[in-house]
């Protein structure tokens, strides 16, 4: 009887928890996911040697040889015979890249089996690899190498062509050039292919790699470039430890099949899908580029369970044409950022009840969010302090008092994310670029002499302690004395019948103060533009000083290869129907309409006599 009662009395004292605190089960397990990837990084970082990922995949190759490591379309590797591919290409690269421990290798591969085994095979022989978008070309392509200071270039032989075009300056920077082919005419390169097949496979000894420190550089990971040219953050042994950990904290298993088909030269595709399937044994399912038309089919043919998702790639999948079989799959989870509530609701409502892994981070970040309970558009429920500071719009930095420190921002407010850098959270900044690394820096936060990251996001905690993302500093204007986030506005103008995809941001305007609100659209299939009906959805849904009073029409939207929305060219271009051959349209407040822009209307906006 005794016992019963207690049982009794636990079942209630739990349903009363979890009235009293919603969210205490998901709490729960989040901590002991947390405390237990705590634990097994601790290990790894301790470890004499030290244990990096590459001994973590070796350690898998003599437990599970034979189980599927990468598929790629109609072929399947196992972790042993990934091993020894592998094993070949660094052999190969001894004896005819003569590199050494220390030494840094560029990267020019596009989405396939060999750029994983280049990497392990690197990591063997205790390299670092730059990791290039193979989508650049000439000055950025060269601006890369003087980045990381690679001294050997490894490239697709599909990209020859690219690597021609800036060998005279790769020559001159004494930087050795292999294409993987088996024959090369073209002189200063080398084809590397054919040395790989003559190479031996017998293991790699560990002591080629015996002082590499959790320090060490891992890889070198360079940032979108959403704004001039890109940085290359180097992520150390411990960092690569803690990106290639989270996946697990997700819940990612060793059973699972992993769908890669973001770029691997990335953060998400390289350290969560490829190191995040080392850390648990799993498999990787390898795809070229993302394709939302094959995206499901390819789901069924690997029996994928768990996907990645970036930027608008989970929009790009709500709107290819419905089908029969669009809950038939197995995928239980999909890890990423920046899905958009109305995309977040459409996507489980379409195809089924997938496990959304919403996440905050940046490459060279130090600290990263997970949304483990699932709160539709939130990046975490927070437990524990989280720094952000009163932003000042206007000046683009943090609010100080009188003292000379920044100001705590009142919840429900928007205010910038701040990290203190620390021996455990450390910043390891851009290679070779001491500038662009100070510049995330800031100083006397606090206290006199304290040092933060300054991740240039806006975040919003809610009354549940649910953080939001709100904008990107830079990408939030201030129009008549209000901030507008682009964001918001952009989640709007989607939500009209006719608008496919909606990149806002602020333009400036003769003889007004701050920006005004500009957007470009593609429109929905078979829809047209509907002037008196977006006019109408504007005024209904956003106040006054962020309702966009430009609209520029467009066939597709330029992204980044994350597909994050590119803005730069189009503030740039701003709205004037001279330079753009899109359609243009003003908002006309006394005709309660959007109306064509035409070069007199232009005129008259300049002058002051049509009023914004």
């Amino acid at each position: 009887l005794m016992m019963f009662w207690f049982i009794v009395s636990a079942v209630l004292l739990l349903f009363a928890l979890r009235l009293r605190y919603p969210y205490f089960i998901a709490d729960a397990k989040y901590m002991r996911r947390i405390a237990i990837s705590i634990y097994r990084t601790t290990k790894y970082l301790k470890s004499k040697p030290f244990y990096t990922l590459v001994d973590r995949f070796l350690d898998s190759v003599q437990k599970n040889p034979h189980r599927a490591f990468i598929r790629y379309q109609d072929e399947t590797y196992s972790y042993a015979q990934s091993d020894k591919r592998s094993n070949k290409i660094a052999r190969s690269l001894l004896k005819h890249a003569d590199l050494h421990e220390g030494d840094t290798v560029a990267l020019l591969i596009g989405n396939e089996p060999m750029f994983l085994w280049m990497w392990l095979a690197l990591a063997k022989i205790g390299c670092s690899a730059a990791l290039l978008n193979h989508n650049i070309r000439s000055k950025s392509l060269v601006h890369c190498f003087s980045c990381c200071g690679a001294t050997v270039l490894i490239a697709g032989a599909e990209l020859q062509d690219s690597v021609e075009e800036v060998l005279p300056d790769l020559r001159e920077l004494g930087i050795s050039v292999y294409i993987l082919t088996d024959h090369v005419t073209a002189e200063g390169m080398e084809s590397l292919t054919d040395k790989i097949a003559q190479a031996s496979d017998e293991p790699i000894p560990a002591d080629l790699r015996a002082n590499i420190t959790f320090s060490s550089p891992a890889v070198y990971i360079y940032t979108s470039g959403t704004t001039g040219l890109p940085k290359a953050a180097v992520i150390a042994q411990r960092r690569l430890w803690a990106m290639s950990v989270f996946p697990s904290v997700c819940g990612l298993k060793s059973d699972d099949v992993v769908y890669i088909c973001l770029p691997l030269y990335h953060s998400a595709g390289f350290a969560l899908g490829f190191g995040g399937a080392i850390e648990r044994g799993a498999t990787v399912v390898v795809k070229s580029k993302f394709s939302s038309s094959q995206f499901w089919d390819d789901c069924r043919k690997y029996n994928v369970t768990v996907i990645q998702y970036i930027g608008e790639t989970m929009r790009y999948l709500c709107n290819t044409p419905k089908r029969v079989s669009d809950q038939v799959h197995n995928v239980r989870m999909a890890i990423g950022n920046g899905i958009r509530p109305e995309v977040w609701r459409t996507f489980i409502s379409r195809f089924g009840n997938v496990d959304i892994k919403e996440f905050y981070g940046s490459t060279e970040g130090t600290l990263g969010f997970l949304n483990y309970a699932g709160k539709t558009g939130a990046v975490v429920r927070q437990i524990r302090s989280t720094e952000m500071r009163t932003f000042d719009q206007e000046q683009e930095e943090p609010v100080r008092n009188a003292e000379g420190f920044c100001i705590e921002v009142v919840k429900g407010e928007t205010g910038l994310l701040v990290v203190k850098i620390t021996q455990k959270a450390q910043f390891g900044g851009y290679a070779r670029d001491p500038k662009q690394t100070e510049k995330k820096k800031l100083y006397n936060v606090f206290e006199k002499g304290d040092v933060y990251f300054n991740s240039g996001d806006l975040f919003r905690t809610d009354h549940e302690n649910f953080i939001y993302f709100q904008d990107r500093v830079g990408d939030t204007f201030r129009w008549k004395g209000e901030n507008v986030s682009t964001n918001e506005v952009s989640d709007i103008l989607t939500m009209a019948t006719s608008i496919e995809e909606a990149n806002v941001y602020g333009v400036t305007v003769q003889g007004y103060e701050g920006r005004t609100g500009m957007a470009t659209i593609t429109l929905k299939k078979d829809h047209q533009f509907e002037p008196d009906a977006i006019f109408s959805h504007v005024t209904t849904y956003l106040p006054s000083y962020a309702r966009p009073r430009f609209i520029r029409i467009q066939d597709c939207l330029a992204v980044t290869c994350t597909f994050k929305q590119l803005k730069g060219k189009l503030v740039e271009e701003g709205f004037n129907p001279a330079v753009i051959t899109d359609p243009l349209f003003v908002l006309h407040e006394t005709v309660k309409s959007y109306r064509p822009l035409t070069r007199d209307t232009y005129q008259s906006i300049l002058d002051g006599h049509f009023r914004l």
